[in-house]
């Protein structure tokens, strides 16, 4: 289904680039850059004006903010607003607002979970509370490359079903320690000073590490299990140094059966969709998640799902899940898995779909 958009390039700020559903129509990828994760909306662009078209307002089905919400808030650890940038939204929605259209707002923000200042806009997150879920609230996918494609030659490496289910993780897990409870309540402090929301950026390493040392005790899970002590490919500032990490990252994905995908600082984890690219199995860990395209995706098909509160149960819910597979059933999700990613979650997949977000059915779902 082809829709009509509206958005204005005046109200896009200086220095800031255009939402993803408007890169293809305002700007072209840039040469300089290289590297894979940059390409993420190449194969969008190539399809990107069958899907949609720029319009006037009054011919529009619905309005663009030109830039993510991210924006305004410029730190999200410290939940300080850029007014004139806010300024700018204010102004757009209102225009938007007047013409009575709909708005559609991103918010790309690992850790603000506040409300826009912007009465009915629908509003599409990467990090969403479930318990605070409003009517117009949207899960968005998180996505850099297709990792097969980039670093396995397009072939999806499948893996036979073994006796033990192999685990993975590759990544920033930590203990809570004295120095992260300091973090915890300095950081506490200065959001609320600042009138943002107290949600933790560190829970998710925590939880992290609980699992992994719940699975390594059991004896029924073989682990491939590699855990840093930070965000090493984010604080990698050589190009060729975080490629060595981005393999190493993949390489650990394709060497295991299922995933362990926890939320990092925000209330999401780019790692489930990142098991998905590369048809593994996510061990997904809810924290009070939305996850995109809920109205229409199973997603406990697709995933061990382990409620946050059940975690010291997590080694049991994968063996089970694993022994409850067929050898034919364990291959052919793997290639659910990366159907599902291709065809909703990529960065083509998730736009290509997002029409479905407007159907009548899915707000008398939502209400």
């Amino acid at each position: 289904m082809k829709l009509k958009i509206f958005s204005d390039f005046q109200y896009l700020p200086k220095a800031s680039r255009p939402v993803t559903i408007l890169q293809p129509f305002w700007s072209s990828p840039s040469e300089n850059d290289v590297a894979p994760w940059s390409k993420s909306v190449v194969h969008y662009a190539n399809i990107s004006h069958s899907l949609f078209e720029i319009t006037s307002l009054e011919k529009a089905d619905f309005a663009i903010l030109p830039f993510d919400w991210l924006d305004v808030r410029g730190n999200t650890w410290t939940a300080k607003i850029n007014s004139s940038v806010m300024s700018l939204g204010i102004q757009f929605a209102e225009i938007v607002q007047q013409a009575k259209k709909p708005l559609v707002v991103f918010f790309a923000s690992d850790c603000s979970h506040e409300e826009i200042p912007i009465k009915d806009a629908f509003v599409f997150r990467q990090s969403l509370l479930a318990s605070k879920r409003r009517p117009g609230d949207f899960a968005m996918n998180a996505v850099y490359e297709d990792l097969i494609e980039h670093y396995h030659e397009n072939e999806l490496p499948i893996r036979k079903k073994r006796a033990k289910p192999v685990v993975g993780f590759n990544g920033y897990a930590h203990k809570s320690t004295w120095n992260v409870k300091l973090k915890e309540l300095i950081h506490k402090g200065v959001m609320l000073k600042n009138g943002g929301t107290s949600f933790s950026p560190y829970r998710g390493h925590k939880l992290r590490m609980e699992a992994i040392e719940y699975l390594s005790k059991s004896s029924e899970i073989e682990t491939n299990f590699v855990v840093r002590e930070n965000m090493a490919f984010f604080e990698a500032n050589d190009l060729q140094q975080k490629l060595k990490l981005r393999l190493e990252y993949v390489r650990n994905i394709v060497d295991s059966d299922y995933i362990l995908c926890c939320r990092g600082r925000g209330n999401f984890s780019i790692r489930l969709f990142e098991a998905l690219c590369c048809g593994r199995i996510p061990i997904f860990i809810d924290t009070d998640c939305v996850l995109p395209y809920d109205f229409k995706i199973d997603w406990k098909k697709y995933c061990v799902w382990v409620d946050s509160k059940d975690l010291p149960q997590i080694a049991q819910r994968v063996v089970e899940f694993h022994n409850n597979l067929s050898p034919q059933e364990f291959l052919d999700l793997q290639y659910e898995c990366r159907k599902l990613w291709k065809e909703c979650l990529s960065t083509e997949g998730f736009l290509t779909n997002f029409w479905q977000h407007f159907q009548e059915n899915t707000f008398k779902i939502m209400m």
